[in-house]
């Protein structure tokens, strides 16, 4: 009986129709594949049940999360030479069903189902989240937000550094992740021009970090909403610490529940993610309602790039599953139409996408410097999936299929004077 790699490999090549990029080493010991490239661990029958009734990128997840899958060597070259079997497969590339009609393929299917073992569907690790209609309503959103961010902040701690600022980083050469993030949140505040004695409303406010460093170095009162209950009381500590509790204000509610406006200006910094589409036009009009009449607001939220067919769209499965429960991207020219029905001018577009590539691995950086005490506040499995889910979307920025951007928009006043300076990026000299 051949070795289970070398027939796994076979038979999956089979299935794919194309060459396997990376080495296959099996739950006996077996290897097969390129010697150089990275090696794909298959530790046991269980990993190919899970492939096998989820196929595709759910049933990869369930196995890495579960641990029954590992890869040996550079785990970004080894998520780049699988990208184009998983993420990327190209509009020509045939579908399992198409190729189930082969009937040497077919042959290697039922090969396979001998391999795998008992025909039992595994049961999804715990960390899975059931899948959800987008609905978007306070509660279900509340929820979700739970899931992500109410992991522990020692955990957070641990990838996002000193800062503790979980968005994208604004970079020099040779910098640092905290010089960075530092960077990047007054640069919000110069896009904001933020003044003394002004009023900033925080949407999606983290750990406090916009709160804490607009209110210390602008001399603003802010009001920082979270739906998180571990963020806000993490918060309102660093708030106490820094002696600006006169001027910050941290609290647990719905972006959908401020009515104390109007406000100066507002920055919602890697929250619109999770609005949804149902809910976006919402989202941009109560924004603009909180606004004063020349009011700004600064959206800085990740994008995707259009489909052809945008009914066709749907969610990426892993993390839907696994990190962001609900979240949905939208092309930056929707986010921008959407803001302007809801009365937004919008004066600027800055693309970062770059930027973000470099901040996602310096956090996977971090985790994997205390990957024993990841695992210890959370658990394997969780460690497991902010390990692959950043080192993933990391690629995926470099490789521009997501990208990010911060959108300027203004609540122009009638009289059509924005109150910008003719040459709006000054806050890049």
């Amino acid at each position: 009986m051949a070795e289970a790699a070398s027939r796994l490999r076979s038979l999956a090549e089979q299935l794919l129709g194309v060459p396997l990029p990376v080495r296959l080493r099996t739950w006996d010991g077996s290897e097969a594949g390129p010697p150089d490239a990275p090696t794909l661990v298959v530790r046991n029958r269980r990993a190919l049940r899970r492939m096998l009734f989820k196929p595709g990128e759910l049933g990869l997840a369930r196995a890495w999360v579960a641990g029954d899958l590992d890869i040996e060597g550079d785990l970004y070259t080894a998520l780049d030479a699988m990208a184009g079997l998983v993420w990327e497969r190209g509009e020509n590339s045939r579908t399992l069903a198409q190729a189930l009609r082969d009937p040497e393929v077919r042959a290697a299917g039922r090969e396979l189902l001998k391999l795998v073992g008992p025909p039992i569907p595994p049961a999804p690790p715990r960390e899975e989240v059931r899948r959800r209609r987008h609905l978007h309503t306070r509660r279900s959103d509340k929820q979700a937000i739970s899931h992500h961010y109410d992991v522990g902040n020692d955990f957070y701690e641990i990838v996002l550094g000193p800062s503790m600022v979980y968005s994208c980083a604004y970079w020099e050469d040779g910098g640092s992740l905290e010089s960075a993030q530092r960077d990047k949140l007054e640069l919000v505040c110069a896009k904001l021009g933020l003044k003394e004695g002004q009023r900033l409303l925080d949407v999606g406010c983290g750990w406090g970090s916009m709160a804490i460093h607009a209110a210390r170095e602008h001399g603003v009162s802010v009001v920082g909403v979270t739906l998180s209950q571990e963020q806000a009381v993490y918060a309102r500590k660093r708030v106490a610490d820094e002696g600006l509790a006169d001027r910050v204000e941290i609290r647990v509610q719905d972006y959908r529940d401020v009515v104390d406006g109007p406000y100066d200006a507002i920055s919602s910094i890697g929250m619109a993610e999770h609005v949804g589409a149902e809910r976006y036009l919402e989202y941009a009009s109560n924004l603009y309602a909180l606004l004063k009449p020349g009011g700004r607001l600064l959206n800085h939220q990740i994008a995707r790039r259009p489909q052809r067919d945008e009914t066709a769209y749907e969610t990426d499965r892993f993390i839907d599953a696994y990190v962001f429960p609900d979240g949905e991207l939208a092309p930056i020219g929707t986010t921008v139409t959407q803001l302007e029905r809801a009365g937004f001018e919008v004066r600027d577009v800055e693309s970062i996408r770059e930027h973000y590539a470099r901040t996602l691995r310096e956090w996977v950086a971090g985790l994997e410097a205390d990957w024993d005490r990841a695992v210890r506040l959370t658990s394997p499995g969780r460690a497991r999936v902010w390990r692959l889910y950043m080192a993933a979307c990391a690629l995926a920025f470099e490789r521009n299929r997501i990208g990010v951007n911060q959108v300027l928009a203004v609540r122009t006043p009638e009289s059509g004077r924005s109150g910008l300076p003719l040459r709006t990026r000054t806050w890049n000299s």
